[in-house]
């Protein structure tokens, strides 16, 4: 289970993280969403996306499963070529609805994975997730570690989600 909560970066927030955190690596990510064609994901709260970084994945999520954070099933493989893949999804009848591009510094403390990212039309902000099956432990850590930070008001909504509403 992917147990995850964004917060809008203020502050000295970055600099605070880079300090205590260990910096892994930085990297640029197209996000590419789509749409199924014959239901609904935003109804579902689902979403399945190509994701291209230095890596290429497909990947899918689940409904949220609480309301205070992005916890979801998330089910991700490798995948070989991004664009065959935007092409094999065009061809099946899934629509994309948007990409999301973003600058990506990510960073480790025990077993959460800090993020802090820039979103193209978004701005920055930092997502503290831990990948567990205990979903309630893994929110105590990423809660303390949001504390440890000042980061106060958690976004339960996607980049995506975000993106969208702003086109409304």
């Amino acid at each position: 289970m992917e147990v995850e909560v964004k917060f809008r970066l203020e502050g000295n927030v970055k600099r605070r993280i880079e300090d205590v955190a260990e910096f892994v690596c930085e990297v640029r990510e197209r996000d590419f969403y789509f749409n199924h064609p014959c239901r609904d994901f935003l109804k579902t709260d689902e979403a399945l996306r190509v994701r291209k970084s230095e890596r290429v994945f497909l990947t899918y999520k689940g409904p949220k499963i609480d309301k205070e954070t992005k916890t979801r099933e998330e089910i991700e493989v490798e995948i070989g070529d991004f664009d065959k893949a935007l092409e094999i999804m065009k061809k099946l009848g899934f629509r994309l609805v948007a990409e999301v591009i973003k600058v990506r510094r990510i960073y480790r403390i025990g077993d959460a994975t800090i993020c802090v990212d820039n979103v193209k039309d978004l701005g920055e902000f930092v997502e503290i997730e831990v990948k567990s099956e205990n979903v309630e432990k893994a929110k105590r850590e990423i809660f303390k570690i949001a504390d440890k930070f000042g980061l106060k008001n958690p976004i339960t909504k996607s980049y995506l989600e975000m993106l969208l509403e702003n086109k409304r």
